[in-house]
């Protein structure tokens, strides 16, 4: 498959969510647990250049807006705020399948730099899902005043991806991510993610489906990821999965 038709295909996936954009503009999904600054960081990204509904077929909030950054537009979408993958809610459904099945260019994981523990569990499920993102590290001001001191460096090293420090309602820190943010769709900015082990009997099983998968349903998935929800027999997944390749 070509490149545009490639692109032309992720895009009529990404309607599905009512995110609606040209093959020349990037989608960037913006993820984060509440109370992170993840709606500030929105805000001070696109400005006016916004819009607000529905998840289709949910009674949970959307928010989409655009930035420019030397030249290029990008399309923000800003996911419910949680605090895991694990589909609990309509939130957490939410926003897995769009960083899932949407296939943003980009994903943005803001995370509050006065509890980074807390951010953990999310950041980690993300980094399963997809390797282009990007860590947020929000409110260094407020780490600040309370004495806690994060080495972004470390941080960005044991992860494996870019940690950007900001103070959103400063702006403080954006031109930096936003560079960050066109760096990786350019694709001269990768990542290392530094991904769970799991017990011998779990990495066997996944070694077995993996290749098994991809015989089915080709690259377009991470299908490490895919393997885990099919070994969770995780039904939303697979509901998804004969909805996709039924059409």
């Amino acid at each position: 498959m070509g490149l545009t038709n490639q692109s032309s295909g992720i895009n009529v996936l990404r309607e599905r969510f009512n995110v609606k954009s040209n093959l020349e503009q990037p989608v960037i999904a913006l993820a984060g647990n509440p109370n992170t600054g993840k709606s500030t960081v929105f805000n001070a990204l696109t400005g006016l250049n916004q819009h607000t509904g529905n998840w289709p077929g949910k009674t949970v909030l959307q928010a989409q807006g655009t930035f420019s950054y030397k030249g290029v537009e990008y399309r923000l979408v800003d996911l419910p705020g949680t605090y895991s993958l694990l589909a609990n809610s309509a939130e957490e459904e939410v926003a897995r399948d769009f960083i899932y099945f949407g296939n943003p260019d980009v994903t943005v994981v803001v995370g509050d730099a006065t509890c980074l523990e807390r951010n953990l569990n999310l950041v980690y499920q993300i980094m399963e899902i997809t390797p282009k993102w990007i860590f947020c590290l929000n409110l260094m001001d407020e780490a600040k005043r309370k004495k806690v001191y994060i080495n972004i460096e470390k941080l960005s090293e044991k992860l494996g991806i870019p940690v950007i420090p900001t103070v959103a309602r400063k702006e403080e820190g954006l031109t930096d991510l936003k560079e960050a943010i066109a760096g990786m769709v350019r694709g001269e900015l990768t990542t290392r993610p530094r991904l769970v082990r799991y017990d011998r009997e779990i990495e066997e099983a996944l070694d077995y489906l993996v290749p098994r998968l991809s015989s089915v349903i080709g690259e377009r998935y991470n299908l490490r990821w895919l393997a885990l929800k099919l070994l969770d027999g995780d039904q939303q997944i697979i509901n998804h999965l004969q909805a996709q390749f039924s059409n």
